[in-house]
């Protein structure tokens, strides 16, 4: 896919992705906009590239075509190669003599792949069409964890940690309000398509036409140029869900299950206020579901330096 571009138009690939440069950071903190505060949970993250836009219709079309004529991802793919000699990230939660590193792909998960007409019609307000049609370039909502991660096998990449994921938002040591800095975000959209604000500024949510296509929002790039990592689709990120973050954490990630069956997701929501686009805030879910009420789950990628 060409036509993705800041502005929602363009002639640029919807797959670009963008180098994102590693260090140190804080998961738990706030900021007001006169800087961080309350900083705790540091994580070290190493280099990688986060995809620029979202996961539009039209790419996951490709991937629905190619689940249908009998791809699967094999046993253990999905993983951050490029770490720890091919083991991938660190598993904070592992148990006494377990691996302690990412597992893959795991075959049982096939079953749990249903990308049907269907499926992907939650709440009524899916971006998903049964055919090719206007709404090629918005955002892919309703998936489920495991479809989430099973696209990204499919596109030679991998789900993002959670700290990879809150790294890029924060702008890494900058520790950001939102992506693209303390800016108010306002309600023409120029940062991020949230409060059902766009295409009128009305905050009537509508459904599907509050979507906008990918990079409308072109004010509100994080610090390595992604766009819309706040606000259109909450977006799935690795991690098993725990209440507190472990420490320390270097190239880490909840990779095995704990008590509560979620798995987390973080970004603002289509009709969400603007505290939900704080980069520090975070949510879960049944890996299995496909919507949170009305603020509908997507994916971005992630992928080797």
């Amino acid at each position: 896919m060409t036509n993705c571009g800041p502005g929602g138009r363009g002639t640029e690939s919807c797959c670009t992705s963008l180098p994102v440069t590693g260090g140190t950071f804080y998961r738990t903190f706030s900021n007001d906009g006169t800087g961080p505060t309350g900083e705790a949970d540091p994580a070290t993250v190493s280099g990688f590239r986060l995809d620029k836009y979202l996961v539009t219709v039209g790419r996951f079309r490709q991937f629905v075509d190619a689940w249908n004529a009998g791809f699967t991802p094999p046993a253990g793919s999905g993983k951050h190669v490029h770490l720890n000699a091919g083991r991938g990230l660190v598993d904070v939660a592992a148990p006494p003599g377990a691996s302690g590193y990412e597992a893959g792909w795991q075959t049982s998960d096939n079953a749990a792949v249903a990308p049907t007409d269907e499926n992907l019609s939650c709440e009524g307000d899916a971006t998903w069409t049964s055919a090719p049609g206007t709404q090629e370039n918005l955002p892919i909502n309703c998936v489920n964890w495991v479809e989430a991660q099973a696209f990204c096998i499919w596109d030679q990449a991998f789900l993002p940690s959670e700290a990879e994921w809150g790294y890029a938002a924060a702008g890494g040591q900058e520790q950001r309000e939102y992506p693209w800095g303390s800016t108010d975000p306002g309600t023409a959209s120029k940062y991020a398509i949230y409060g059902c604000l766009f295409p009128n500024a009305d905050r009537n949510c509508t459904g599907v036409v509050n979507y906008a296509s990918v990079g409308t929002a072109a004010e509100g790039a994080g610090l390595w140029g992604q766009l819309d990592i706040e606000g259109e689709v909450y977006e799935w990120v690795l991690d098993w869900f725990a209440l507190a973050y472990v420490d320390p954490c270097s190239d880490c990630a909840v990779l095995t299950q704990p008590a509560v069956n979620e798995r987390v997701y973080r970004g603002g929501p289509l009709n969400g206020f603007a505290n939900y686009l704080e980069t520090w805030q975070r949510n879960s879910m049944d890996p299995d579901s496909q919507s949170d009420g009305p603020g509908d789950i997507g994916i971005r990628c992630a992928r080797t330096p």
